[in-house]
């Protein structure tokens, strides 16, 4: 198949429509995150078969779910971003969607948790490559003005990949067994990351921006690496949306990782109803927070920077007292109704987070900012956050024997407050700071 033309560069690009060959190449690249988070799902999906089969505890799970893979996956990001930025950020993608899925093939052939655990780490080296390349190619197909908006597209992915991971995995561990579900996924991954590899061009690095000079600037050689590094961490914003991210995604990965083996072990859910009303409760709620974030990221911030910040503090605040009422309710169709609202509020940061970097910093110098900000907020929400609900559910157990998620659930209200705490921080940080740029 012949590849993809990247959108040319243009004065006034910044206004400029998109061809389809940027939607399709959107559409290819949202497709591959979907797989990233279908494999990344996988385990939690699967949890209670894995655990009758293999006899892991949850703190085991919390632990090769969240700080196991994230070890990997987080670190990993930056010397992966550091090469893309300097080399063909479509071959970087393509390869890593090999090497994950491949991964993920390997985990439904695991007869023990040290080789289960050993091959979501190598899932989490994959995926490193996965979502960083990703933001840069679709920035530089997109023009200003209409990155939140294809961002939040692309941001799509994960709620896709967790609703397809719910109904797939779910089914066929119900069918055949929780293994064939590994192997299927990563089966598919490998077909997809050939057609990337053949179908998606490099775009120009900077052709569709619009500060002067941008084009030129790109064309440089990428700066040095702890150069990067440096300006990222010194600027006070970026370094605040990347903690106020992890502290968000604290709460996200830690319910993503158990949901499933609450509704089922403490809400009498079975699989067959997880893999229906589970997976519609996660497809429709964050899709519609995440497209619905993109949009108004991309109006409000023309107003107020501080829309960065805002936006996603009224999500969280709005979704703390439903949270609260899924975890109490007595069963498993009340609790779904109740999470329907948190389930999309609660990702109502991410396409603001990713779109003020992509902005705040130079083309070429895009793919390892957006990997540092995936590093602070995964190694902090992906790294600690399943691993400490796994160990909480532990810890209520003795006392809890019935309820022990329940009450491990009721402890994450708390990290609701402070998350909401820190974009309210953030924003007054934006609104200094635009304040000094503005001052003659």
């Amino acid at each position: 198949m012949a590849a993809l033309p990247a959108s040319p560069a243009m004065p006034g690009a910044q206004h400029a429509r998109p061809g389809a060959g940027a939607w399709i190449v959107l559409a290819i690249l949202c497709f591959v995150y979907v797989l990233n988070f279908l494999d990344r799902q996988l385990l939690s999906i699967l949890a209670k078969p894995i655990q009758d089969e293999l006899g892991v505890t949850d703190s085991q799970l919390g632990l090769i779910g969240g700080l196991y893979f994230a070890m990997f996956y987080c670190i990993l990001a930056i010397p992966v971003g550091w090469l893309a930025d300097r080399t063909n950020r479509v071959r970087v993608l393509a390869f890593s969607c090999a090497l994950w899925s491949a991964a993920t093939a390997a985990c439904g052939m695991a007869s023990s948790y040290p080789q289960l655990a050993l091959a979501r780490m190598t899932v989490g080296v994959g995926e490193a490559g996965g979502v960083p390349p990703s933001y840069a190619i679709i920035s530089d197909y997109f023009p200003p003005g209409m990155r939140g908006t294809a961002l939040s597209l692309f941001n799509l992915g994960p709620p896709i990949g967790q609703a397809l991971g719910v109904a797939f995995g779910a089914s066929i561990a119900a069918a055949y067994s929780w293994r064939l579900a590994f192997i299927w996924v990563g089966v598919v991954g490998l077909v997809t990351a050939l057609v990337v590899w053949l179908v998606v061009r490099e775009p120009r690095k900077g052709g569709l921006d619009a500060a002067p000079g941008a084009v030129a600037a790109a064309a440089e050689p990428a700066p040095p690496f702890w150069r990067t590094c440096r300006e990222y961490f010194a600027n006070p914003v970026l370094r605040g949306m990347a903690l106020a991210c992890g502290a968000t995604q604290f709460i996200t990965y830690a319910v993503l990782n158990f949901t499933v083996l609450f509704l089922m072990r403490e809400k009498g859910m079975a699989l067959e109803q997880v893999a229906v009303w589970y997976a519609l409760v996660i497809g429709t709620g964050i899709c519609a927070g995440m497209f619905a974030s993109g949009r108004l990221i991309d109006r409000l911030s023309r107003k107020s920077k501080t829309a960065y910040a805002y936006l996603p503090a009224t999500g969280l605040t709005l979704a703390m007292p439903f949270f609260a009422l899924f975890v109490w309710a007595d069963s498993w169709p009340l609790a779904l109704a109740f999470l329907l609202l948190p389930t999309g509020l609660n990702y109502f940061y991410l396409s603001p987070a990713v779109t003020l970097v992509q902005e705040e910093v130079r083309p070429n110098q895009r793919v390892l900012s957006g990997a540092l900000l995936l590093l602070v907020m995964n190694l902090i929400g992906l790294g600690f956050g399943p691993a400490y609900l796994g160990m909480a559910s532990d810890f209520f157990r003795a006392t809890h024997p019935d309820n022990s998620l329940q009450m491990a659930f009721y402890t994450l209200i708390p990290f609701y407050v402070l998350a909401v705490g820190m974009f309210l921080r953030l924003a007054r940080t934006i609104r200094l700071q635009t304040q000094q740029e503005t001052t003659p």
